[in-house]
């Protein structure tokens, strides 16, 4: 057994995007996603692991994972895991927004609370490399209170010691969703031409997919930084 993967956010665009190219990844033996509920996709790779994200932290990953076991075939993933002979990464595509949820309250607890509970929890389950979806703009101490939710969230995740904490900063997403989002399909026409004659990396608009493809390659490079920050110009060439 190589390596595992958990997963958190695979509902969203590059969340997809990273199950559906981690799975190809020869790398990762086994991806574990974690949600609400089941995706209705199935694969010999993938282990979907489903409750309420609120109480992430209380979860009994062994229980879990013995619940939906058939004939004991997760046993050497179990055993892996508490003896800490594999090698984990943690992706995070998790994030809302205020519209979809409902108050800036509940989207503080989705974009930071439930981004650091997770955090947490991998990290005591031996994860060594923690990669996470964030935004460009992200600020602390920005008055646009979606940046600074952000912003918080990166501060707050670089006190857990990782091996290596990426944060991906991209530009506006583009991609199929499963909403449909008037401001931002106005914004994706608006700057469409960027993205056609390849204009203004930093700010251009980014695919789905080349945001996930530079997290699964950068959690497999030898690293002599503790925390990266990769911003989406740096993105744009996957």
């Amino acid at each position: 057994m190589k390596k595992i993967a958990f997963l958190a956010g695979t509902s969203g665009l590059v969340g997809m995007q990273l199950l559906h190219q981690i799975i190809k990844d020869s790398a990762y033996d086994y991806i574990i996603s974690i949600g609400r509920r089941k995706l209705a996709l199935k694969h010999d790779k993938l282990i979907q692991v489903v409750g309420d994200i609120a109480s992430l932290k209380t979860w009994d990953l062994e229980e879990k994972l013995r619940a939906e076991d058939i004939g004991g075939l997760m046993y050497p993933i179990v055993e892996a895991i508490q003896e800490k002979t594999i090698e984990i990464h943690a992706f995070c595509a998790l994030g809302t927004t205020i519209k979809a949820a409902g108050s800036q309250q509940k989207f503080y607890e989705v974009d930071h609370d439930f981004i650091l509970n997770y955090a947490l929890w991998t990290k005591n389950l031996g994860v060594s490399r923690f990669l996470v979806v964030s935004s460009l703009g992200a600020d602390p101490q920005s008055s646009v209170f979606y940046n600074k939710v952000k912003g918080e969230t990166e501060e707050d995740l670089k006190v857990i010691p990782f091996d290596y904490l990426g944060i991906f900063r991209p530009s506006l997403l583009l991609g199929n969703r499963s909403q449909f989002r008037f401001g931002e399909e106005v914004a994706k026409i608006l700057m469409k031409p960027l993205v056609w004659f390849k204009l203004a990396k930093s700010i251009r608009p980014i695919h789905d997919f080349q945001v996930a493809k530079a997290m699964i390659y950068h959690a497999s490079q030898e690293k002599s930084v503790k925390v990266e920050v990769i911003l989406s110009k740096d993105m744009q060439r996957f």
